[in-house]
């Protein structure tokens, strides 16, 4: 019997939910345990990093890497899951764009250790002990992987072959994935987005839209939305129109605002530069006309307290992918 291709899965900063989307393809995981030898994937498989180290390059005909690189062990990991992978794909947000992790780039690695070892009213640290990579002791030296300055993502340090985006990715686009690649049909170019669309998740939201022409904006515990007409035309911060499709647009469908986890459609470096350029076209600036600059001032003022988190809210999936990257000093 000829040897089957290997897969592997890896597990960086991330939450596991990309793992539970593997898992979700429900009885089609023996599908992929019919076509591939799965020999690597740390929450599922007991296989050591020192059995990879010993496989031949290109070794891993495929390899699904999810999770930010957060610390060196992550960057290590990436480069050798490079060196060993035929094929390497970031799986989901926080591979592809950084996600939630990411949003630890509004600060640095200093003032993070203060706000979680120092000044967290919930932890008792009379030592004022913060994480060392190196701490030596009686018994010899104890080493843990350095915590990186920033947030990075997988194309950041090594050679992305596809990015498969989505937090996490759903199981249908995964299997539709997979199914290609067992039946021998092309990805695409290298470098592309599988597993997803084009266009944005507006094109593939059934809600009745018209134009857009709002004075303000509501938090989504202000008001309830219709479950017809388009969320973002009834005031709510909906990311659809500055995020990828792939998803069937199911938040929309359940009467809750996309916020953003498929990142940008084709064509956008920065999802957030175009929301927010969204929302400045529609937002209704008639009533503003002859205003004095004082009632300018506490109108503009007004419409933007609907937002208390921007970065949260712009770049919750995509800060360290984004032009910004992070908080500039």
């Amino acid at each position: 019997m000829a040897e089957k291709p290997k897969l592997g899965m890896y597990w960086a900063s991330s939450c596991g939910g990309c793992e539970i989307s593997l898992v979700n393809l429900d009885e089609k995981i023996l599908d992929i345990a019919a076509n591939f030898d799965f020999v690597f994937c740390p929450c599922l498989l007991d296989t050591k990093k020192a059995d990879i180290e010993a496989m031949p390059d290109g070794g891993l005909a495929l390899t699904f890497f999810n999770g930010a690189i957060r610390t060196a062990e992550n960057e290590e990991m990436a480069r050798l899951l490079r060196a060993k992978s035929q094929t390497l794909a970031a799986f989901g947000a926080c591979a592809c764009e950084g996600s939630i992790p990411g949003l630890a780039n509004l600060s640095g690695r200093e003032d993070l250790f203060k706000a979680v070892y120092l000044d967290n009213p919930s932890t008792q640290n009379q030592m004022k002990t913060i994480p060392q990579a190196f701490t030596g002791v009686p018994e010899g030296g104890l080493r843990i992987p350095e915590f990186c300055e920033r947030v990075k993502t997988l194309k950041d340090v090594v050679a992305v072959d596809y990015f498969l985006p989505g937090c996490p990715p759903e199981p249908s686009r995964v299997w539709s994935v997979v199914e290609a690649i067992i039946s021998g049909k092309p990805l695409g170019p290298k470098g592309g987005v599988i597993g997803a669309g084009d266009c944005a998740v507006c094109d593939e939201c059934p809600r009745t839209k018209k134009d857009k022409r709002l004075k303000r904006f509501f938090r989504t515990w202000e008001i309830v939305p219709d479950t017809e007409s388009c969320l973002l035309e009834q005031g709510l911060v909906c990311m659809g129109i500055a995020t990828r499709s792939g998803c069937g647009g199911l938040c929309p469908r359940v009467n809750m605002p996309c916020t953003g986890c498929y990142g940008p459609p084709a064509g956008v470096s920065d999802q957030g530069a175009k929301m927010v350029g969204a929302l400045g076209s529609i937002l209704d600036v008639e009533p503003l006309r002859g205003l004095s600059e004082e009632d300018l001032e506490r109108e503009i003022e007004g419409r933007r307290a609907f937002l208390p988190d921007p970065a949260g809210t712009f770049y919750k999936y995509s800060l360290p992918g984004s032009i910004l990257k992070g908080a500039r000093k």
